[in-house]
């Protein structure tokens, strides 16, 4: 598996695991496990979750998924923004260290901006770390004006989590190009899109057929094609597993970017920021 290079020196999976929906009930929690460590033998060693997936029921199924081979895994959650005051971030960050079952959190992010100004929020982020609580902080939809003023404060921030597939391709204007500035990797989230619209669509289906693939693959692959995103398709069940790990090993053509750009226009302007 491809490996990219966070700001700090950290080299991660490239294509990870996302968890929205687990630990819901829509499976048993034991099957959604099962599903994360084959996502973790096939390479996909990067799984992220958050204390807002099922309140806490996520971070509790990547708990059991991760026992004993806590070293194989990047492990990333996020922290709601009302929790992230001084006080409210370490107990919040305590009991994701309680439902994941681990010692430290590789990466926590903010889930969103709140009301806490950013000097607070990486007060509590820092402090964590000195306490080895978490090794690194970063952030989840925040647009470009928002990352220059996080910037004005601290350089610590290793990644950006976003919205982000050919259906929602705006940060290409200003936020990838200001990421990649300051050699910071984007979280792609929502790679394949929502509500099967984007792997219904025709010219997404006409690249798959090229490559004997299928219109999921082809979202992944494509947001893989830049060297600075991190993609992070949610781990279903075992067949969507292996089906998100093969993504990775197609290589897109310049016939297929051109067909997807006709369909899915790259940004001319500024565009609001799309989130989930």
């Amino acid at each position: 598996m491809r490996k990219v290079r966070l700001p700090d020196g950290t080299e991660v999976a490239a294509l990870g695991q996302g968890t929205w929906r687990l630990g819901e009930g829509q499976r048993t929690r034991g099957e959604e496990a099962d599903a994360l460590r084959l996502g973790i033998d096939l390479g996909m060693t990067l799984i992220d979750t958050a204390e807002m997936y099922g309140e806490g029921g996520a971070e509790q199924v990547v708990g059991e998924a991760i026992r004993g081979r806590r070293k194989a895994v990047t492990l990333v959650t996020k922290i709601y923004p009302h929790n992230a005051t001084l006080r409210g971030t370490q107990a919040a960050c305590e009991r994701s260290l309680r439902r994941l079952r681990v010692d430290c959190i590789d990466i926590y992010l903010l889930h969103w901006m709140g009301a806490a100004p950013f000097t607070e929020v990486i007060m509590a982020f820092e402090r964590l770390r000195t306490a080895g609580k978490i090794k690194a902080w970063g952030v989840s939809n925040l647009d470009a004006p928002d990352m220059v003023e996080l910037d004005s404060v601290s350089s610590a921030c290793v990644t950006n989590q976003v919205l982000y597939n050919p259906e929602h391709r705006g940060i290409e204007y200003d936020l990838i190009p200001w990421c990649e500035g300051h050699a910071m990797p984007i979280m792609a989230y929502s790679p394949i899109g929502q509500g099967g619209r984007l792997l219904r669509h025709r010219v997404m289906r006409e690249v798959a057929e090229r490559h004997g693939a299928s219109p999921a693959q082809i979202a992944i692959a494509w947001s893989l094609r830049r060297p600075g995103v991190i993609s992070i398709p949610k781990a279903g069940g075992m067949a969507h597993v292996r089906e998100n790990a093969a993504a990775a090993a197609i290589g897109l053509t310049e016939a297929d970017l051109g067909a997807i750009d006709e369909a899915f226009a790259p940004p001319g302007r500024k565009y609001p920021l799309a989130m989930l």
